[in-house]
């Protein structure tokens, strides 16, 4: 514990240590909240929040999660397999297979287990079979700026229990630089070899920079390698792209049939708590086998499954956005208003989603940034200072109205004028 202790204290010390705040009541984007280290409160007005629908508060999903608690209790309290199956889970992956136009869908509870089972089962699959040899490696090709349950998984694929009790072959894992599909090309040439089985992994939209991964594009690197397969974490893109929010592929008009036409294999995660106003996340794919494999993946087998309230939960949001697709049009017209004004007020704006970074000048703290907004302005905004470039990470949601999106804006320049006193260099 003394290393643990050494490095606590510089990280406090440092002020790299995030803020932290307890919730104690939320009406659509109006928090109330209590600083835990002073217990301070404040009334803040939230652009930080995941909930980009505003499904979270909405009558009819609160009322089905209520109603499943009152139908199964508050857990399965076993794995799929064993006695931990309900309906509900059966309706949610019947839904998320027409909303993601492929056939079979496994649950998880989070999308960390479900990207772990899937690199876990796909590359060493799961219960040895007498006189059965997997042979074949796998080649694993991931953005650099994939999200951690990508990375973790990934890095991991090389020695979970598969491997070790199967004694499956190597799997290897390149990066490739971010959305450039020139150097994954150039990746696949360098390090594919003849049998290798091939996956290229990706968010679909990405967290930190909001960005789109050229899906199209990608297809076209990987068409030469027939069998590969392709997968998207659509944590960010569900609800959010394309004309009916249905992700990465509504985004480009892109059917997954047609990926299979081209002898290319997708698969998606879907999760939760963005989009669906719950938590949790699942694999769909065309492939029965594939979903069959991640059921009995040591990672399904060894916890227990989706809890019936928010599986509820789950079910429900996705029937609304399915059922109402102006939520979709009312978020891209949000965006699309909110990085309007940023860019208008002289901010740096990148991306083109929902998820609006703001980088901030190297003098400008985001901490000391965002504490402003909050203190002054009641305005709640994430900021992120432990990377390279640092950065207010703004969320636009569909509860959002002109007038609030407006109001930070201004704060946002009010607080640049105060605090932002750049470098003069006088020349010779």
């Amino acid at each position: 514990m003394e290393v643990v202790e050494e490095y606590m204290q510089g990280l406090h010390g440092s002020g790299l240590y995030p803020d932290k705040f307890v919730c104690h009541n939320k009406q659509g984007n109006w928090v109330d909240l209590e600083e835990a280290s002073t217990g301070k409160r404040h009334r803040v007005l939230t652009f930080c929040t995941n909930d980009v629908l505003g499904l979270v508060q909405s009558e009819a999903v609160r009322q089905a999660a209520i109603d499943a608690v009152l139908q199964y209790g508050t857990s399965n309290s076993s794995c799929s397999v064993l006695s931990g199956r309900i309906d509900l889970h059966r309706q949610l992956e019947a839904e998320i297979s027409a909303f993601k136009h492929l056939p079979h869908t496994q649950l998880f509870l989070n999308a960390w287990m479900a990207l772990q089972a899937l690199m876990d089962g796909f590359c060493h699959l799961a219960i040895p079979i007498p006189g059965f040899r997997h042979t074949r490696e796998t080649l694993i090709l991931t953005d650099v700026l994939n999200h951690g349950c990508i990375v973790s998984a990934v890095v991991n694929a090389g020695n979970r229990s598969g491997k070790m009790f199967g004694y499956s072959p190597e799997v290897r894992v390149k990066a490739y630089r971010h959305c450039d599909m020139n150097d994954l090309a150039r990746k696949l040439r360098r390090y594919a070899k003849p049998g290798d089985r091939i996956v290229v992994i990706s968010d679909a939209v990405f967290s930190m920079d909001g960005d789109i991964v050229p899906l199209p594009d990608m297809l076209d690197v990987l068409e030469p390698y027939p069998g590969s397969m392709v997968v998207m974490d659509e944590a960010h893109a569900s609800g959010a792209i394309g004309p009916q929010g249905g992700g990465i592929y509504d985004h480009f008009g892109i059917h997954p049939q047609a990926v299979l036409d081209r002898g290319i294999v997708p698969v998606i995660m879907t999760t939760f708590s963005k989009f669906a106003a719950s938590a949790g996340a699942a694999i769909s794919s065309h492939s029965s086998n594939l979903i069959d494999l991640l059921d009995v993946s040591p990672t399904s087998i060894g916890t227990i499954s989706l809890p019936p309230p928010t599986t509820a939960a789950a079910l429900e949001s996705i029937r609304q956005v399915r059922q109402n697709p102006h939520l979709v049009t009312t978020l891209q017209a949000n965006t699309r208003y909110l990085r309007s004004r940023l860019v208008e007020a002289d901010f740096e704006a990148i991306g083109e989603t929902n998820v609006i970074p703001v980088l901030l000048p190297p003098e400008l703290d985001p901490k000391t940034f965002s504490q402003h907004l909050m203190e002054q302005y009641q305005l709640w905004v994430s900021p992120i200072w432990f990377i390279a470039k640092p950065r207010l990470r703004i969320t636009a949601n569909a509860l959002h109205t002109r007038e609030e999106m407006d109001r930070l804006v201004g704060a946002m320049t009010a607080t640049r004028k105060l605090l932002y006193k750049p470098t003069v260099v006088v020349s010779a």
